[in-house]
């Protein structure tokens, strides 16, 4: 690694990622900066789920490597990984019958050690997520009773019990009503702003991800249309390529962060010119 390599810079060279003989990720060359909040958006079946999957090692490539600090994370042992890369998967499966506690037990397991006792420090780590999370008057509770957004959060609290300096999120505002979207964005902006640490989540919406990202990449048909800055990327001649909506792009009132305001599709939502 070299001395100019930022602590849990994640990036992909020439990698292709697909299933079956479909490509679906192809050729792609990215650097997600170290220490900060990378969003990935993209219309759906761009590859944004497909890319992630590959950054986590879910997902083998048919060619190129991804690397951590610049090491080939298909090389690292498999634990050693998951004490650095906590995962939010799209479609998690929870054993069956499994309650909220004891699944987010699950995410000590890295930092487990042959007839090492469960520790304090561990037992800490969970009541930390789930209070973080909001789950744990949940915990009791069977993970399969549970309702969509209930379920999701429970997943991020075993994420964040991993306690890994780099976290992916695949989707993480899915099944949330608004609070809980925003409660959860709130929480990756603090995890990141106490500890610096580096978080990569695929986001549906585009001023959300422009909202709370340091960093953000635009996926299109397998490979990135864009990267950098929300405020330099997010423009409205890159939306309408992107994903075929024409539109403005306006400071967001609260944040001055780009917000994408779509135009009306018909004259009776179209704004009555000014008299």
């Amino acid at each position: 690694m070299s001395a100019t390599t930022n602590a849990n810079e994640l990036a992909t060279h020439g990698l292709r990622l697909g299933y079956g003989n479909t490509v679906i990720v192809d050729g792609v060359d990215l650097t997600l900066p170290g220490g900060a909040v990378t969003a990935v958006v993209g219309p759906n079946a761009c590859g944004k789920s497909t890319l992630l999957r590959g950054m986590a090692r879910l997902l083998a490539p048919a060619a190129g490597t991804v690397t951590l600090d610049g090491s080939d994370i298909h090389r690292m042992p498999a634990r050693a990984l998951a004490r650095r890369m906590g995962l939010l998967p799209q479609q998690a499966v929870a054993p069956e019958g499994i309650t909220v506690e004891a699944l987010v037990r699950l995410g000590r397991y890295p930092h487990q050690r042959m007839l090492t006792p469960w520790s304090k420090a561990d037992q800490n780590a969970v009541e930390d997520a789930l209070a973080r999370t909001g789950t744990d008057a949940l915990r009791d509770r069977a993970v399969d009773e549970l309702s969509g957004g209930q379920r999701q959060r429970a997943w991020i609290a075993l994420a964040l019990a991993q306690d890994t300096s780099l976290l992916l999120l695949d989707e993480p505002t899915t099944f949330l009503d608004l609070r809980h979207q925003l409660d959860v964005l709130d929480l990756v902006e603090e995890l990141n702003a106490e500890a610096a640490r580096t978080v990569v989540m695929v986001l549906h919406d585009l001023g959300q991800a422009a909202r709370y990202a340091d960093h953000l990449v635009v996926m299109c048909d397998g490979r990135p249309a864009a990267a950098g800055p929300p405020a330099d990327v997010l423009t409205a001649e890159l939306v309408e390529e992107v994903f075929r909506v024409e539109c403005r792009v306006v400071p967001d009132p609260e944040t001055g962060t780009p917000l994408v305001v779509p135009r009306a599709r018909s004259a009776k939502r179209a704004a009555s010119p000014a008299s």
